[in-house]
């Protein structure tokens, strides 16, 4: 089943790209009858306390909770003037922003948690590019990470798919999505062909290649073309389906370039072995070089 409606955290810093994650939060929200909530966590404390004026430490200590609050509400107040409404503000300080994202989604029972791929420089920073990858390595639930553009409905989703458990519940998430939302839906798997041929075979034995290369090629077309139809019974709609060779993460972003995706969804693991398509690393990667949002989807 699908993952919507659900809770969604927002992991938000006020920054340039974490304005671009509340915008898309208020339209996913707004799109699938989600419930809302927000997190900003504040910087670490100082590692340093005056002796003899103990009152210019507890100063800062009241500066950076009030600056963080102050971040905090203007999110709210953004998120608010988008339409939506706000379940609850949460406000940590002193915390690592990666574990507090991931434990709070868990102990309120998040179904997405909702964040940009960097945050602020200097010394209110407190999301970044390490800080979303973290998020998205150790997180219970799916994640989705903003970069680029918002996440504007309705759009091209474009599905990734290697047959695997994880892929399976990201594609009927991105099926829901794309019907609730109007949105077009694309599928791909990529074949890496390279995995399927010894560079002995290739040298000595073309043909005998080639051959098993097509009939991993039809292999992976008939899991493609099982899954469209899958998403068809349901009372979805495919707009186009795609083969790739390569490498998985790299063919991926490429293709969500020349379509102009405004969202690719994925599982957070694929198969294993040596036929294996989609992984860890593959989302890790894809998350990293995507030029726009990513919906990383792992079982709740």
């Amino acid at each position: 089943m699908s993952i919507f409606p659900t809770k969604i955290l927002l992991a938000t810093d006020g920054s340039e790209e974490a304005d671009l994650a509340a915008r898309s939060a208020a339209n996913l929200a707004s799109s699938t009858g989600s419930e809302l909530h927000v997190l900003t966590v504040g910087p670490k404390y100082p590692f340093y306390e005056i002796a003899d004026a103990p009152s210019v430490f507890e100063e800062v200590l009241a500066t950076q909770k009030r600056e963080t609050r102050t971040v905090l509400d203007e999110q709210v107040g953004k998120l608010e003037g988008f339409g939506v409404t706000v379940a609850e503000a949460y406000l940590r300080m002193g915390e690592r922003p990666d574990k507090v994202a991931v434990d709070l989604a868990e102990k309120a029972g998040a179904g997405l948690i909702l964040l940009g791929s960097r945050g602020l420089g200097g010394m209110r920073r407190t999301l970044l590019g390490s800080v979303s990858d973290s998020v998205v390595r150790h997180a219970h639930c799916p994640v989705l990470v903003v970069r680029g553009q918002p996440v504007s409905f309705p759009t091209k989703i474009l599905l990734a798919t290697d047959g695997s458990r994880d892929a399976d519940l990201a594609t009927t998430t991105a099926a829901d999505l794309a019907g609730s939302t109007g949105s077009e839906l694309h599928v791909v798997s990529v074949f890496p062909g390279s995995a399927y041929v010894h560079p002995y075979y290739e040298t000595h034995f073309p043909e005998a290649a080639e051959r098993l290369r097509r009939e991993a090629q039809k292999e992976r077309q008939e899991m493609l073309d099982e899954r469209a139809g899958s998403i068809r019974q349901s009372g979805g709609s495919v707009t186009q389906t795609h083969i790739r060779a390569g490498q998985a993460a790299e063919e991926i972003v490429h293709l969500a370039e020349e379509l102009d995706a405004g969202l690719v969804a994925l599982g957070s693991k694929g198969l294993g072995g040596a036929r294996r398509a989609l992984m860890g690393s593959v989302s890790d990667a894809v998350v990293r070089q995507a030029h726009g949002p990513v919906l990383v989807v792992r079982g709740v």
